[in-house]
């Protein structure tokens, strides 16, 4: 780690890698000799073009997708899809069902729900979201228009480790917190969505990997920029797109190919994980995890200590020692540690050493 740079252990704007925030930094001035910086290029421009286009072809090589998957750069936060995916899709002969599994899962049923097209398959709400619903706890409507989960809780500190099977009916997966950091048969999957801020870049674009056919099937009678067909036929170019962010985000895609792809992240991933749980389960109850073990994420490990003023003294002592963002969210409390694709092996070990530390000058 740099001297003037602290580990940010934050849920969301996260960690990016130094080599990216380097590199965008050294051609910030003058992107790829245009003169210009890449925020003030216009969206129409060549220079522009080879970006977008980079950053899709890499998204889908990575993910093993082939010419049925388009990949669009959409607006308005995670939050804007939750309303965007039933007005597209959904209706009151073909609802969406919805996994509940967590805060964000719960949030995208409510806009269903108040469009009066939701519908619940399964639920973990009543163990306080401690595990991720199993097969066997899914009810499947095979009229449904679409099957939703929330693939990793950034809340809750749980990960879906399993892809369910659905019957046929269309599954779509909402992958802000652990998109591309791990190999999945993406394939299996008819529409993935992620706000990119938590593990593939800034704040101010939503990925969005989908189906051709399924994005092409968007009502005419939504308002433009609410239909995805406009970003499938206008290549997301319908209104100017977040160019920084898109170039930010193609910037971590080539970075994960050059670290060896998702097999190499998936690998790096369970170490640090490993190595924070393993201070969780070995401190004789000071510190308790909030997931079942079977449901426990990789990329955001969440626990509690005996007390809140433990809490706020381990939030203050951390930061003491480069360690920021640590702080669990508002609506559970305790700690979160956010371990995304970014966060290097050493930064893990370091919170891992201070919890050690911490624990035995605090029993």
């Amino acid at each position: 780690m740099e001297a003037d740079r602290v580990y940010n252990f934050n849920p969301g704007p996260a960690t990016l890698p130094l080599e990216v925030l380097k590199e965008a930094q050294a051609e910030f001035l003058n992107f790829n000799h245009s003169g210009m910086s890449i925020l003030e290029i216009s969206h129409r421009a060549p220079q522009y073009d080879e970006v977008h286009q980079k950053a899709k072809a890499d998204i889908k090589e990575l993910m093993g997708l082939g010419d049925d998957y388009e990949v669009l750069f959409c607006q308005g936060g995670a939050s804007t899809q939750f309303a965007t995916i039933p007005l597209n899709f959904a209706s009151k002969e073909h609802p969406g069902s919805y996994v509940l599994s967590g805060s964000f899962a719960t949030k995208a049923y409510k806009e269903a729900e108040l469009l009066g097209v939701g519908e619940i398959a399964a639920s973990s709400k009543e163990v306080d979201f401690r595990h991720i619903p199993t097969q066997d706890e899914l009810t499947i409507n095979p009229n449904a228009a679409y099957v939703h989960l929330c693939y990793n809780n950034t809340i809750y500190g749980t990960e879906f480790h399993y892809i369910p099977d659905t019957k046929g009916v269309p599954l779509f997966a909402d992958m802000s917190s652990d998109m591309l950091s791990r190999p999945l048969d993406f394939g299996k999957f008819d529409f993935i969505y992620a706000g990119v801020q938590k593990n593939l870049g800034p704040a101010g674009v939503v990925l969005v990997v989908a189906k051709k056919e399924l994005l092409a099937k968007s009502p005419e009678t939504l308002p433009t920029m609410f239909r995805y067909s406009t970003f499938l036929k206008k290549d997301s170019l319908y209104n100017t797109p977040p160019a920084f962010c898109i170039y930010m985000v193609g910037k971590v895609a080539a970075w994960i190919k050059a670290q060896g792809g998702l097999a190499v992240m998936e690998q790096r991933n369970r170490k640090k994980a490993s190595v924070v749980y393993d201070a969780i389960d070995h401190s004789d109850g000071f510190y308790r995890g909030h997931a079942d073990k079977d449901s426990r994420s990789f990329m955001n490990v969440t626990f509690r200590l005996p007390n809140e003023e433990l809490e706020k003294k381990f939030v203050a002592e951390a930061l003491e020692h480069q360690l920021s963002g640590v702080k669990g969210h508002r609506s559970v409390g305790g700690m979160r540690a956010s371990i995304y694709n970014a966060m290097p092996y050493e930064g893990a070990v370091a919170l891992a050493e201070f919890m050690d530390q911490f624990r035995k000058e605090n029993r």
